[in-house]
């Protein structure tokens, strides 16, 4: 018998700051990142420059290729730079639910070994200060961040994305100015060591058999789940995709975040967290053509769209990715129908799986859509250890088209 041989995709064997020096090298001047809540934008140049400045700051501040960096914030420009930053030096990124009340973050803390905590100010009814001081009350002695934490002793900094921070923490402008005493050769001679079967992120599981699990995933795993799940949807460097979605869960940060920059694609933040009108109004004035969001999402989207008296415009709009809970048909065809989301896609994954395992495709039936979870994502059919989470292989096929049901036994 004859052994097939697969192509893999161009960015198999890089790592994530390759891959967004390779975007940039291609698309220098259309739109990368945009964050409508304050008219903040980039192009590629200029955002794999600001990339480059976070990686500089971290490693002003010591941190190391290997050693893990946390991010607690809300969906702001600050922690898509973080991403980037951090994976473009071999530091691993550890994502923090902004929901999170003290013994959760404890918990988080404790178990992942950080050494650099960036952190926003405040969430809805959550103070980030308040939750940390009560979490690591040595806060109050630490001078430009630089903390001495009974409770994680591996945490040597705590880092301030908003301006106005509290007196102790170190402030963003400060580590982004001490960076620049690093030289451009550091980064490149770090970006030269690094593989892309290093662990470059931990994504902590919902915890809802006990305490969130720790999943440890790789440059690659999460490279080629974001650049499969794109391909289902047809992105190219024309597209310019609204995430909505939390920055802190897999959705927001490999589906919406890395897939874009594997594509050329603008990444379009409406706002610091999911606010119905807003997003609604960045997609008519961002020309978005694509969405992401849990069906609860487009259900709040649908209702403003039903009781407003001003037709908006969403005639941009063609597909996304809906996922996180069965959607009902009469949602679906209301988001085909009056938000224009012809080819709009299900997704099913989990944390540890980087996340997608199978996805429906642009021109599938909507019953298929909505009572299945599509076929097996094309990076789950690879050979032997070379698949993203090949351990996953067989449930991934047994998946293909299988009822939401079944899933869920």
């Amino acid at each position: 018998m004859g052994t097939t041989v697969q192509k893999f995709p161009w960015l198999y064997d890089l790592t994530i700051g390759q891959v967004l020096a390779e975007t940039a090298r291609k698309f220098p001047m259309r739109e990368a990142l945009v964050f409508s809540q304050n008219n903040m934008r980039m192009t590629y140049t200029e955002f794999a420059g600001a990339v480059s400045g976070v990686a500089k700051g971290l490693l002003a501040l010591g941190i190391k290729p290997g050693e893990h960096a946390a991010i607690w914030a809300t969906n702001l420009p600050e922690w898509v730079l973080v991403q980037y930053g951090a994976a473009s030096i071999g530091v691993v990124l550890v994502t923090i639910n902004p929901a999170y009340r003290p013994f959760e973050l404890r918990y988080t803390l404790e178990q992942s070994d950080v050494v650099a905590l960036f952190l926003t100010d405040e969430f809805k009814t959550s103070n980030y200060y308040a939750i940390f001081g009560e979490t690591c009350p040595e806060i109050t002695q630490a001078h430009d961040g630089k903390i001495s934490c009974a409770s994680f002793p591996k945490l040597r900094y705590a880092i301030a994305i908003k301006p106005d921070a509290l007196e102790g923490y170190l402030a963003w402008d400060a580590m982004i100015e001490e960076g620049r005493k690093i030289k451009d050769s550091e980064l490149e001679t770090i970006a030269k060591e690094l593989r892309a079967s290093d662990v470059i992120n931990i994504q902590y599981t919902s915890g809802t058999t006990g305490f969130p699990k720790a999943a440890r995933v790789t440059h690659r795993n999460v490279l080629m789940n974001a650049w499969y799940v794109t391909d289902c949807q047809n992105i190219s460097e024309n597209d310019r995709m609204c995430v909505p979605v939390p920055l802190y869960h897999w959705f927001g940060c490999v589906m919406g975040s890395l897939g874009a920059v594997t594509r050329g694609a603008a990444m379009i933040i409406p706002a610091e967290y999911f606010a119905p009108a807003a997003t609604l109004e960045t997609i008519q004035k961002e020309r978005c053509t694509t969405i992401y969001g849990l069906p609860t999402m487009f259900i709040a989207l649908l209702a403003i769209l039903e009781g407003a008296s001003v037709k908006q415009n969403l005639s941009s709009l063609r597909s996304g990715i809906m996922a996180g809970s069965p959607c009902p048909i009469e949602v679906m065809k209301k988001v085909i129908d009056d938000m224009g989301c012809r080819e709009i896609t299900i997704a099913y994954g989990q944390t540890e799986t980087s996340p997608v395992v199978t996805q429906s495709r642009v021109d599938d039936s909507i019953e298929l859509r909505v009572e299945t979870v599509g076929r097996a994502s094309a990076h789950r059919q690879e050979p032997g250890p070379r698949g993203s989470a090949h351990l996953l292989q067989a449930k991934s096929r047994a998946l293909q088209g299988a009822p939401l049901h079944q899933v869920r036994q």
